[in-house]
């Protein structure tokens, strides 16, 4: 059961607090502001919470992500939407030559939950209009003294104390505080979908097996989830100039899914059958993704009324992590917030002070292109036996706050 919420206070200056994005890490300070006693308004481009499917599998970490919703207290309604048996784990060369089967034994740190159960959790623990949907930002601007104003692009606005930028890696809010824009990593990732595998795709379901399977090559890796239904979650990473799909006339429409499917397989020629077949067979469209990063540490001059969360503070290379760091992002601000209500600067100074080492202590290691993985050792970008270095990886002693 959630725990009782006190009244908002009467005097605090940041009521409602202004949040612009309906991901985990905007709806987790929304939850925990609500915990606290304070109002929240988010305000979400999408017109719905269907407006579009949420993702695959999410693993939560028991040093970010569910300190975060111990925040929230939500941690029976996260344990409630756990599958079970999905931290189980295989690394396989690209012959199909199995180097680790490590099984899930229920006493690891980081369960998977599907993003979009997770994503409900929230949006159900907040009092009702606290999303407000179909509100696409067009601008905002400082009024000074802390103020902002925020435009929509129906032409409505909003005046706000305290304004938090959880609109993610295009972020509207980040110019109010840094030029800095994401950039290119070098790689992307093609997603793909095989439904009732165990029937239809048995030998990608068993070379999957029961939780995330890994099968990495210097500079390209095949990463797959099991999610619920039977279904296979795969993410084919590419070490390609962002201009190479168009260059190679590689199509991401309906019509041309067939074509594009052989042609990304042929970039794992020689890969076993098994392997390829999480490509050539998916059941659905290839989604393509391109990878961005900001300025690795980066940072800004404090400046009143405003702060950013999550992907739009500290963008990264996928490694497992954004959405555990956005989430206990949102949670750390709203407890600064409800630490000084009445003097939101001194939050936000608190706020920033730990996010911004937060935000920069994860290293993604070269090949990595997909959640679901921990970061690798620095010497595993330039290491000749890739899965080896998985293996050293995911043996380790789990990570401790």
């Amino acid at each position: 059961m959630n725990s009782p919420v006190s009244p908002v206070s009467p005097v605090s200056p940041v009521s409602p607090v202004t949040i612009i994005g309906a991901g985990l890490g905007g709806l987790t300070l929304a939850r925990v502001l609500h915990v606290h006693g304070i109002e929240a308004a988010v305000y979400e481009a999408e017109s719905s919470p269907s407006a579009r499917t949420q993702g695959g599998l999410l693993d939560i970490h028991d040093y970010n992500g569910q300190l975060a919703l111990q925040e929230a207290d939500l941690m029976d309604e996260f344990h409630a939407i756990i599958l079970a048996g999905r931290q189980a784990l295989r690394v396989l060369d690209p012959d199909g030559t199995v180097t680790l089967d490590k099984p899930d034994d229920g006493t690891g740190g980081r369960p998977e939950v599907p993003r979009g159960d997770l994503r409900q959790v929230l949006l159900d623990s907040l009092p009702d209009g606290t999303v407000r949907w179909g509100h696409k930002v067009s601008g905002v601007r400082a009024l000074g003294e802390g103020r902002h104003e925020v435009t929509f692009a129906d032409g409505g606005t909003v005046t706000t104390n305290l304004l938090v930028g959880a609109d993610g890696a295009w972020s509207r809010v980040r110019p109010l505080l840094t030029d800095a824009i994401p950039e290119y990593v070098g790689k992307s990732v093609v997603e793909t979908y095989l439904f009732e595998a165990d029937t239809r795709h048995p030998a990608a379901a068993k070379a999957v097996g029961g939780g995330m399977m890994i099968a990495p090559s210097p500079g390209k890796e095949i990463f797959a989830h099991r999610e619920k239904d039977d279904t296979l979650h795969a993410y084919v990473g590419l070490p390609v100039p962002q201009d190479w799909f168009d260059a190679n006339a590689i199509d991401f429409t309906d019509a041309a899914a067939p074509a594009t499917l052989a042609r990304i397989a042929q970039e794992f020629d020689g890969w076993a059958p098994e392997l390829t077949a999480l490509i050539g067979e998916s059941d659905t469209t290839p989604v393509l993704r391109s990878l961005h990063a900001l300025p690795s540490g980066l940072r800004w001059e404090r400046k009143p009324g405003v702060t950013l969360l999550g992907d739009a503070a500290h963008l990264a290379a996928p490694n497992g992590e954004g959405a555990n760091l956005a989430m206990l992002d949102g949670a750390e601000l709203a407890k600064a917030v409800a630490a000084h209500p009445d003097d939101i600067e001194t939050a936000l100074a608190a706020y920033e002070r730990a996010m911004f080492p937060r935000g920069a202590e994860v290293v993604t290691f070269d090949g990595e292109a997909a959640h679901g993985a921990d970061a690798a050792p620095a010497s595993a970008s330039a290491s000749d036996d890739p899965a080896q270095a998985l293996m050293d990886l995911f043996t380790a002693p789990d990570r401790t706050p």
